[in-house]
């Protein structure tokens, strides 16, 4: 006799629109809620004028007289661009350099197969854990040490410390996902390690490296305590610190200001975001598998 099928008798339960809507649709909906409407009110505030900021009339939820005074304020009377700019810069460079360590260090860790291989790849994961907040002091004689204080440099010298660790186990699961058969071919045929990572290795692990690429980059745009510590002149400043010291003065926090600086700042990784999600979850998926 045929054993029914658990799965579709499991997915039968979801066939009536009520219990679709209770065990699906409805904690979606909540969650999507939950997950938006930060950036919602972030936006509205970005464009409503300073009136309607301060007014207990009204709504508080919409907007009725739009104004760009903020962002014109952002732009044009802060150093807002060279906030973007700095951020740009450094945390580019620092995500293609942490890529390239980490590359270059999981392919070692899970192909070489040498004695200790496991082990070092969990301490290697295990410094991810370590807080930036107690990193950062032995960092800072470094960067005095190295005259870097108050330059980009010392933000892509020290955003590699959180970002290989992390990037490097992501890799490693990925590259596990790869058979070995194809190395092995190759070796027979000749090629060299670096002909076999470049040629083979790197061209199936691209979902892999972006996934560790926008892991990166968004750490990157984001940090914060790093970029308190090692920048103190307004024009070197990113913009996760940038837009907080200087659009405070004192006790008076400029909002529709502030809520500008942050939707702008938060819409380069949203674009980055909905272009490769799915290349992000395909490389997510790839480095959690054993």
């Amino acid at each position: 006799m045929k054993q029914p099928d658990n799965n579709t008798e499991g997915m039968s339960f979801l066939d009536t629109v009520p219990r679709r809507v209770v065990t699906v649709f409805l904690p979606l909906g909540v969650f999507v809620f939950v997950l938006l409407f930060p950036f919602y009110w972030m936006a509205i505030t970005a464009f409503k004028p300073d009136g309607e900021l301060i007014s207990r009339e009204g709504n508080p939820f919409l907007v009725i007289g739009p104004t760009l005074a903020h962002f014109k304020k952002l732009f044009f009377e802060t150093s807002y661009p060279s906030w973007l700019w700095n951020t740009i810069f450094v945390s580019v460079i620092s995500t293609f350099a942490s890529l390239a360590a980490s590359v270059l260090a999981a392919y070692a860790i899970e192909r070489l197969r040498f004695k200790g291989s496991r082990q070092v790849g969990l301490s290697i994961f295990l410094a991810y854990l370590v807080p930036p907040s107690i990193l950062f002091i032995p960092l800072a004689a470094i960067v005095f040490q190295l005259g870097l204080f108050d330059t980009r440099w010392a933000l892509i010298l020290t955003y590699p410390t959180f970002l290989i660790p992390f990037s490097t186990w992501l890799l490693m699961g990925y590259f596990r996902s790869i058979p070995y058969e194809l190395e092995e071919c190759a070796l027979i045929d000749g090629a060299t390690r670096f002909e076999i990572l470049w040629k083979i290795i790197l061209p199936l692990a691209v979902p892999g490296l972006i996934s560790a690429g926008i892991f990166a980059f968004t750490l990157s745009w984001n940090e914060f305590i790093y970029a308190l510590t090692f920048i103190s002149s307004s024009e070197t400043k990113t913009i996760a610190v940038g837009v907080v010291t200087e659009l405070v003065d004192g006790d008076v926090y400029h909002w529709g200001a502030l809520m500008a600086g942050a939707l702008m700042g938060s819409l380069p990784v949203a674009i980055i975001y909905s272009f490769f999600v799915e290349y992000y979850v395909s490389g997510m998926t790839g480095a959690v598998k054993e």
